[in-house]
């Protein structure tokens, strides 16, 4: 029997030489005379062991990484296809790595595991059961089930799924659609590619149970243009159900019809706002349309749509499959469910961690990130993308709870955590936020057009002249002007920017020429 060995084709481990291992592999067991079957996967979310090779052992899959080329005829050496342990590499049961034991992996159970284009694997993983009992039950049963799973949107409103759902639901309408939101844009952010490149039928799967649930029968994926592994795969995943019955005018039998589409974007951050993602679907300019009317009850070509993120509808089949109650066992408060959370920034191990809602920051940071890369001291975290605040070490015990984030005037977002060390200057990052605001602004609201660039300039001013001491009257205006954005933009991208200009004026001071002591006073 050959060897069998896993190496993920996901776009991270390719960008850090997983190709180039897979080939070396290859050509080294052609050479030596040995049977190999080198199998592509996605990747587990370890990315600091990335390239990483699996074997297929009687105890599981013994795991190696980080892999170089070079490293490739020392490891067959040491019995790298026996799953032997004898190299430096050797990282010995990839389950029982504690970076990942650790996890609870729900969404991302088959991710570094299966091939992700083979339906037979996908199904010999769970994959399907969501649709077939979504199928068995009916409508009314499908809904109660997402309503009782307490998932609330994973792309960053935290918005009740089931609420949504069930507007669009009772929405009379001669056509319904079904969005999926996959224009991932928050830095820091890569579990929606994730999902997409490394286990893409559970979208698939996820946006049929929601059109039968609704009673659409027509759905769009809006994919980020910079996710071109994500494309082909959604492509060749699409392509295999529409053959296999699981998409079309009769849904493995059932009479019931969906048929998919994939559209992808042109580079706007603004068209992940659900309202400009629409305009640009329907070939104009992505500009935010004023709610009401929501487009639950008017989305797109004016019609009741369900837009929900790729994590929040690749959270539909397992709940399907498992029941709403299983689902909300897991997190706390109104958090229910687990949370793929994205660590990157400056630290020392990277990666996706699902988990569910309630770990802390500190934890992820340290437990599992094992401190900066850098060694030096963590100074600030941001969370939840460009837009969202930023946390100093004092708030690190927070739990990942949007009721608990909200508090401290922040946002979860879609879970990226970007991590940086003390020698970071938040004033500038706060300038940052104020220039990706004016370069990705729609410009159809003043308050985010104009106040942007007022306040990237305001901010250059603050740092040009911080040296020459406190500036009480700059700091009042930029807040005054945070303030307009807050209350006056027409969507999100305006009226969540001052989120890091505040924080960083707030817990950071000293960057801004302002004293510690003199800005607790104020």
């Amino acid at each position: 029997m050959n060897a069998r060995v896993f190496i993920a084709r996901d776009a991270a481990a390719i960008a850090v030489g997983a190709d180039d291992v897979a080939a070396a592999l290859a050509a080294a067991a052609e050479r030596r005379g040995i049977a190999v079957d080198i199998v592509r996967t996605g990747s587990r979310g370890l990315y600091w062991l990335e390239p990483t090779i699996e074997v297929a052992t009687p105890a599981g899959r013994i795991a190696y990484g980080p892999v170089t080329v070079a490293d490739i005829d020392a490891l067959l050496d040491a019995g790298l296809l026996d799953g032997k342990g004898g190299h430096p590499l050797a990282l010995g049961l990839a389950e029982d790595i504690p970076w990942l034991k650790r996890q609870t992996r729900l969404t991302f159970s088959r991710s570094g595991i299966i091939d992700q284009s083979s339906l037979a694997d996908y199904r010999a993983h769970s994959g399907y059961k969501g649709l077939e009992r979504a199928l068995s039950i009916g409508t009314e049963a499908t809904l109660a089930e997402v309503e009782a799973s307490g998932l609330r949107g994973r792309g960053g409103a935290g918005f009740p799924t089931g609420r949504k759902w069930r507007t669009v639901a009772v929405t009379p309408s001669p056509k319904k659609y079904i969005v999926c939101n996959a224009d991932e844009g928050d830095s820091g952010t890569f579990s929606d590619r994730m999902v997409m490149e490394d286990d893409p039928f559970v979208l698939i799967e996820g946006m049929t149970i929601a059109a039968l649930a609704v009673g659409a029968t027509e759905g769009y994926i809006y994919l980020r243009s910079e996710y071109p592994h994500a494309e082909a795969a959604l492509k060749a995943t699409i392509a295999t159900a529409y053959a296999e019955g699981y998409l079309g005018d009769d849904i493995l039998g059932s009479g019931q019809r969906f048929h998919l589409h994939l559209r992808r974007g042109a580079g706007a951050y603004v068209c992940g706002e659900e309202t400009s993602l629409l305009e640009s679907l329907e070939g104009k300019r992505g500009e935010v349309r004023p709610k009401p009317p929501l487009p639950a009850i008017e989305g797109l070509f004016g019609m009741p749509t369900v837009i929900n993120n790729v994590i929040s509808l690749a959270s539909v089949p397992i709940i399907l499959d498992k029941g709403g109650a299983y689902y909300r066992d897991f997190g706390m408060g109104r958090s229910l469910g687990t949370l793929p959370i994205q660590l990157t920034g400056n630290i020392a191990r990277g990666g996706l961690i699902e988990k569910a809602f309630g770990v802390t920051l500190r934890e992820l940071l340290y437990d599992y990130g094992g401190g900066s890369a850098s060694g030096r001291p963590i100074r600030a975290v941001q969370v939840g993308g460009p837009l969202g605040a930023y946390l100093p070490e004092a708030q690190f015990d927070t739990p990942l709870d949007y009721e608990a984030f909200a508090a401290l005037g922040a946002v979860l977002g879609h879970g990226g955590i970007v991590v940086f060390d003390d020698s970071v200057d938040m004033a500038d990052m706060a300038r940052y936020a104020m220039e990706f605001c004016a370069i990705e602004s729609c410009g159809k609201c003043t308050p985010c057009r104009i106040g942007s660039t007022r306040g990237e300039e305001l901010l250059e001013q603050i740092i040009v002249a911080r040296s020459e001491g406190p500036q009480p009257g700059r700091i009042e205006l930029l807040k005054s002007l945070c303030d307009t954005m807050l209350g006056a933009s027409l969507c999100a991208l305006g009226g969540m920017t001052p989120y890091p200009v505040l924080s960083a004026i707030n817990h950071f001071p000293e960057d801004f020429g302002v004293s510690k002591d003199s800005a607790e006073a104020r």
